[in-house]
């Protein structure tokens, strides 16, 4: 029988958010290549707060951001050594341009944190791993979010060499501190799910390096209170030292071990995007309907194709939908097609959909550890700037 969704129509309208000069990590970069918009990433799913400051310093929404203890349905491939890019947008859908308002000014950082189950393990708690972070650069006069919305909201980093392959979260950080003076230091936080491939042979990361999120701050730290009208140099960077893992001299054992890792990344909860789909959106994807020559089978088709439908728009983020809505069109021709007493299909049998989100951006950004990631030093304290009075 035929089924329609008309209240379906109407979610992507809801997948706009309100300019407010706040932002949202939105979108992984995987060697420079995109894995669309959400995909991997998980991020507050309320499009009208997504880009809200987390609440509190000591909030489980540190961790990974509100919704951020759920987990999302992929978990992205990337190399040790590889580089990830995380973008940032003011608007979830970049309806509107922007990274962050230029008076947001205040320090970037990358941490990350090992889990046996990506599906089960808590993101807060302890575990976490400060990787790279930078403040204020003396020598160019900026703040690393002043750099970030040069870089038209992309933020670049290379995975250590030495981190050990397994499943991780990755969580970039921006701390805005346009109204740290009055008590409100501002903290941005996502998390991307990647699983690290091709260093088995790495060093087990030691306790003393990990922290605890929440917790590895506090609002009374100097880094949080810092007054950018009135600065004084050097900034005091908040949360640990950076940890730099090691790197392995083992190549032929990471290239022995990658039929272990597959098996691992399995009893892991790590999905990666399969191959055979017609159309992603974020953490959905849409798949073939099945065959049919009868018309039972054809309306069956149209039932499985409005049936995946509405899972795409259940499971969209604030990125938006713009794709559900191509898969909308499909399911239109599948209905027409039985309606007009055509029973052999579906038309046009496993052709990829033209994807509507937003075009990434063309120039990436060099990762910005991407010399300390190569070289792997066991531990790494954060550059001192010389004292200057602003």
């Amino acid at each position: 029988m035929k089924r329609f969704y008309p209240g379906v129509l109407g979610l992507a309208a809801l997948c706009s958010t309100t300019v407010n000069a706040h932002t949202v990590f939105t979108t992984l970069f995987v060697n420079d290549v995109s894995q669309g918009d959400g995909t991997c990433v998980r991020m507050n799913m309320d499009p009208q707060h997504c880009t809200d400051p987390i609440a509190s310093v000591t909030s489980d929404d540190m961790a990974c951001g509100v919704s951020g203890q759920q987990p999302v349905a992929f978990t992205c491939p990337a190399p040790a050594g590889g580089k990830l890019t995380f973008l940032w947008r003011t608007w979830a859908d970049a309806e509107q341009p922007g990274s962050i308002d230029i008076s947001h000014k205040g320090p970037c950082a990358v941490y990350a944190k090992q889990v046996d189950n990506m599906t089960t393990d808590a993101a807060a708690g302890p575990g976490w791993i400060k990787l790279w972070d930078e403040g204020y650069d003396d020598s160019t006069g900026k703040w690393c979010t002043e750099k970030l919305i040069d870089n038209n909201g992309l933020l670049s980093f290379a995975i250590p060499a030495g981190l050990p392959a397994g499943s991780w979260l990755f969580r970039p950080e921006l701390l805005a501190l346009h109204q740290a003076d009055k008590g409100d230091p501002q903290y941005y936080v996502g998390c991307a799910q990647v699983s690290v491939s091709g260093n088995s042979a790495a060093t087990s990361i030691p306790a003393d390096a990990t922290v605890s999120i929440p917790g590895y701050v506090s609002a009374s730290d100097p880094g949080l209170a810092f007054n950018i009208y009135e600065p004084h140099f050097p900034y005091p960077m908040p949360g640990p030292a950076v940890y730099t893992p090691p790197a392995s001299s083992s190549s032929a054992s990471s290239k022995a071990s990658s039929q272990s890792e597959k098996v691992a990344a399995s009893a892991s909860g790590d999905e990666a995007v399969p191959s055979a789909y017609i159309i992603k959106n974020a953490n959905w994807v849409g798949v073939e309907v099945p065959d049919y020559s009868t018309e039972d089978g054809c309306w069956a088709a149209s039932e499985n194709c409005w049936d995946q439908s509405k899972a795409c728009y259940d499971a969209a983020p604030p990125t938006g939908s713009e794709n559900c809505a191509v898969w909308e069109d499909k399911c239109d021709s599948i209905q027409s097609a039985c309606s007009a007493g055509d029973f052999v299909g579906p038309p046009n049998k496993g052709q990829k959909l033209g994807s509507k989100e937003p075009v990434p951006p063309k120039s990436i950004p060099a990762a910005a550890n991407a010399a300390a990631a190569a070289g792997g030093s066991s531990r790494k304290l954060r550059r001192g700037l010389r004292r200057r009075s602003v």
